[in-house]
């Protein structure tokens, strides 16, 4: 059999993962492959820190939950961005891990440019998470 959860169910769980992260997180990009899970070290080359909103991402509808404000950056390092880490304000625990493509790619997240040059700014364009059954 398959669970099934109503639109208020996954709306609740998807509100509970900004909950979770706290406010005011860092977004971190990275060169190189994703680590196996959000635990493990970080690998390649941090390329950009951003700090996120205090609220950053909109209330979940319909069983989806995408970015709020703006989510840009200056990039500390030149290189292509091969994926993103989400972290608690602090920075010292990720929360949430994911591709980064340029609109097309099919990445769990949209910036405006993956290969980046020091001092250049980097926007995303899209980011949304899903709950299954939606």
């Amino acid at each position: 059999m398959t669970v099934q959860f109503s639109a208020a169910v996954r709306n609740a769980m998807l509100d509970a993962v900004e909950v979770a992260i706290g406010a005011s997180p860092k977004l971190r990009f990275y060169s190189g492959a994703m680590p196996a899970n959000c635990a493990a070290a970080a690998t390649g080359s941090l390329l950009l820190e951003m700090a996120l909103p205090s609220n950053f991402y909109d209330d979940a509808a319909g069983g989806s939950k995408a970015l709020a404000g703006t989510w840009s950056g200056q990039a500390s390092g030149a290189g292509t961005i091969g994926y993103y880490r989400i972290l608690n304000a602090a920075g010292d625990t990720c929360h949430e891990q994911g591709t980064v493509t340029v609109a097309g790619g099919g990445g769990d997240m949209i910036i405006d440019n993956a290969t980046v040059s020091a001092t250049q700014t980097v926007t995303v364009s899209a980011k949304t998470l899903t709950a299954g059954n939606a």
